[in-house]
């Protein structure tokens, strides 16, 4: 049994997303962020660093969105999320844009808007004119689409400013797990600091 505890827009909806990808069954558990439901004793005895998501796997837990989304490609080959076995590059490739998403684009917000406009530009250059980031759809694109979808909620970028990521953001909002994940969070509703 799976169970996602997650908080809407955060960054558990990649996770949401993968789980609606992969269409097994899972429980969502709200841990509303803006309610500091992550820092409840509760929540804590699950995942001590208070962070969403936490991904339990008949009954442990497993945490990090780059993991979660890691496993449940693993998981579920059928889903096809990740390039197929054997392909040590495009996994390689996988890892090296989940690591750049990590460590590059996830902590921008947080220094300022222009550092987060620059991170953007290069993950704009980094895609090119690929449709995803990889040969095929991944759980890459999945990590990616999160954090850029959080930028142009928040910053509004001018059409045109990343024509390439743009591209990828409609492709993702076309894809049907993305919409069924977006109508679930937004039924709760968004309380995401700026």
């Amino acid at each position: 049994m799976l169970t996602l505890y997650f908080s809407p827009g955060s960054s558990s909806m990649a996770t949401h997303i993968a789980l609606n990808e992969i269409g097994v069954p899972f429980e969502a558990k709200l841990t509303a962020l803006h309610e500091h439901k992550n820092r409840a004793p509760d929540y804590l005895a699950v995942n001590p660093e208070g962070k969403v998501p936490t991904l339990m796997i008949d009954g442990r837990p497993l945490t990090e969105v780059a993991a979660t989304l890691w496993y449940l490609a693993r998981r579920y080959p059928e889903a096809n999320l990740l390039p197929q076995y054997g392909d040590i590059e495009g996994e390689a490739r996988v890892i090296s844009w989940m690591s750049f998403i990590a460590s590059t684009i996830h902590p921008a917000r947080r220094t300022g808007d222009e550092r987060w406009r620059e991170v953007f530009v290069l993950a704009n250059q980094r895609l090119g004119p690929s449709e995803w980031t990889v040969d095929r759809y991944s759980i890459a694109d999945i990590h990616l689409f999160r954090l850029y979808w959080r930028f142009v909620d928040t910053l509004h970028p001018a059409p045109g400013a990343y024509p390439n990521l743009s591209g990828h953001y409609d492709r993702m909002m076309a894809r049907p797990a993305v919409q069924k994940t977006l109508k679930a969070e937004a039924a709760i509703g968004y309380n995401l600091p700026r």
